[in-house]
């Protein structure tokens, strides 16, 4: 096996439809890099190499992402992490590139970075589905430490979207997160597919929300509140969560007996307004009936 033979495998991956045969190559390009001593960034590892393998774990992050595979995405954000350490000078320069065009056909102005801001605001969008806020953080102040004090990491396009949507959803703006989900806020494709999950999440906490600001709320309010397509889908939900629907109208039980600031970190007060930011959204965009 040499780089020509992991180079047409590469080629072979941008060509391939097919997730379960986007696997096979997957795991032929790893034996392939295992053989070449290249699973992980050697110090004799050759620069032309190095890219090669980069660009092989990029493409199966991004490949795990679109099936949805999270645990697969995760593993390939760890093998990534000791490449994405790696200098740029142990990477290809650009004039070298154009000696071997055919080998490292997707290498360019972006070779000493790749994919990088792309894959890890992914990464801190997965850590934020899973609302795992610890890991979040720490993902976080690491870059920042790496970053320094020349580049704000939430300037960077693929990065600042998971960081505003984490704060928002601390403050409880749920109408921000909304905004940003509908919006070309979304970065690329990729960050689309964690938009049913946050929504989801979100409904969750909107509801946790309203259960302590309101005793009740009308069907056709709740409806645009949570986001969902029919009064019936409301109904739905509200049996699950255990409320009780009665006269067009959601009652809360049990309500009364929750005390301010009881289920977590924001108050009764707090509550409302997040309810009333989301309400007042909702009404922008003319979905109240």
């Amino acid at each position: 096996m040499s780089e020509r033979d992991l180079s047409s495998l590469l080629s072979k991956l941008h060509s391939s439809r097919d997730y379960a045969n986007t696997l096979s190559l997957l795991s032929t390009a790893k034996l392939t890099l295992l053989k070449l001593q290249a699973l992980t960034p050697l110090p004799t590892t050759p620069p032309s190499l190095l890219l090669l393998a980069r660009e092989i774990y990029e493409f199966g992050a991004l490949a795990s992402i679109r099936a949805k595979d999270a645990p697969a995405f995760a593993r390939y954000v760890e093998l990534l992490r000791g490449f994405y350490e790696c200098s740029s000078e142990r990477y290809p320069s650009s004039s070298s590139n154009s000696n071997n065009t055919s080998m490292l056909r997707n290498s360019n102005a972006k070779t000493s970075e790749g994919e990088q801001s792309k894959i890890t605001g992914l990464y801190l969008l997965l850590l934020l589905t899973q609302g795992n806020y610890a890991g979040f953080h720490t993902e976080l102040e690491g870059l920042e430490m790496r970053e320094g004090k020349e580049r704000k990491v939430e300037d960077d396009r693929y990065l600042g979207y998971p960081i505003r949507l984490e704060r928002w959803l601390m403050e409880g703006s749920y109408d921000l997160v909304w905004k940003a989900m509908k919006s070309r806020e979304v970065p690329c494709e990729e960050y689309g597919v964690f938009s049913e999950i946050l929504t989801t999440q979100i409904r969750s906490e909107i509801a946790s929300c309203s259960e302590t600001a309101y005793p009740s709320l009308p069907i056709s309010s709740t409806k645009n509140l949570l986001f969902l397509d029919s009064e019936g889908a409301v109904v739905t939900f509200a049996q699950n969560r255990g409320w009780v629907v009665k006269d067009g109208r959601i009652y809360f039980p049990g309500q009364s007996l929750k005390s301010v600031g009881e289920e977590g970190e924001m108050d009764g007060e707090g509550r409302k307004t997040a309810i009333e930011n989301t309400l007042g959204y909702a009404r922008e965009l003319e979905m109240i009936v």
